[in-house]
């Protein structure tokens, strides 16, 4: 977890802070565990569309491949964005 979210937490108390550290890193895992989920989820129903094998077909395959890096360089992106527009608003401060 990145301290410095913990930053203007200093008047708490230890037990406190890190009770809050705890609880930023489990809505950290529960939000990446969503990203995941909806990840499988939508490229699996874009592009899934046949149960007669058990495995991915060729094109099943190059299409999921092809799903997952669009979501996650979107993700990135507005990873990205969200952080300039932060530090966009810290430097106003």
């Amino acid at each position: 977890m990145d301290k410095s979210m913990l930053g203007d937490l200093d008047s708490l108390p230890e037990e406190d802070k890190h009770r809050m550290s705890a609880m930023i890193d489990q809505l950290q895992i529960r939000d990446s565990l969503r990203m995941y989920n909806s990840l499988v989820e939508r490229c699996f129903n874009d592009c899934v569309d046949s149960f007669k094998h058990k495995s991915l077909q060729k094109q099943e395959e190059t299409c999921v491949r092809r799903c997952a890096e669009k979501f996650l360089k979107h993700s990135m992106r507005v990873g990205m964005r969200f952080a300039e527009l932060n530090q966009g608003a810290a430097t106003q401060d």
